[in-house]
């Protein structure tokens, strides 16, 4: 496995305020989410979400999220965040997300895995119906949209999968290290995502928790470094 596949890449989401961007980047991550959906907690609009991204540096990504937008909202804030990356969390249809990202903008689609056994969900089948999407979001099936700070039960993944996964779901930075080494070797490539395991209060972010995420994570990537005899590149 190369280093650059066991680095895991860290999306900090449901951002509302500069002060929590601008932490979320100091502490190292990859990307940063902005919640379009109303009847969230973390709610922004896309014109705050256009302001929040004036605060990114080169390099690390916005994320807007959206359940069940209409196309003409999604390219409403295309335009105003246009070099956004698109989640899509409610029940958008392949058809859908390709016609939100014009069949060329990267989107990321949510995987809503329930938390009963009992209830079938069959991910790779998910995937196939998906082949557009640059990764797909593992979070956890309850009522509403979103995991609610709830973890689904990680052995429900399949053994071996080729699509690139980003990991979220009640992540926290006591657990997010033993579900990089439970999860990654399963998938293509691993990245996580965080909202409620790093907050306050919803839709306040607690910049030490991000910063001990951020350090939880870099630890597995050592660990999953050291047991495959790579050297990780500088951070």
């Amino acid at each position: 496995m190369s280093p650059d596949a066991l680095r895991t890449r860290i999306k900090i989401c449901g951002l509302t305020r500069e002060q929590d961007v601008d932490a979320a980047v100091e502490a190292g991550a990859d990307a940063v989410g902005f919640v379009l959906y109303a009847k969230s907690p973390r709610h922004v609009n896309a014109q705050r979400a256009a302001q929040l991204v004036q605060c990114l540096p080169p390099f690390v990504s916005p994320v807007l999220l959206f359940v069940n937008e209409p196309l003409e909202g999604v390219r409403a804030a295309c335009d105003l965040v246009p070099n956004a990356l698109l989640q899509f969390h409610g029940d958008e249809t392949p058809d859908y997300c390709r016609k939100a990202t014009g069949g060329t903008r990267p989107y990321l689609r949510a995987a809503r895995i329930p938390l009963d056994a009992a209830q079938p969900f069959d991910l790779l089948k998910f995937a196939a119906d998906y082949p557009e999407a640059q990764a797909l979001l593992l979070d956890a099936h309850v009522e509403g949209y979103g995991g609610a700070g709830r973890t689904f039960p990680w052995s429900r993944l399949p053994p071996s999968a080729s699509f690139h996964a980003v990991l979220s779901g009640g992540l926290t930075p006591a657990n997010v290290a033993d579900g990089i080494v439970q999860v990654r070797p399963r998938f293509r490539t691993l990245a996580v995502d965080v909202s409620s395991g790093v907050e306050a209060s919803k839709g306040v972010k607690d910049a030490a928790k991000i910063h001990q995420f951020v350090a939880a994570v870099r630890s597995a990537d050592e660990r999953l470094a050291r047991s495959s005899h790579v050297q990780l590149p500088a951070t």
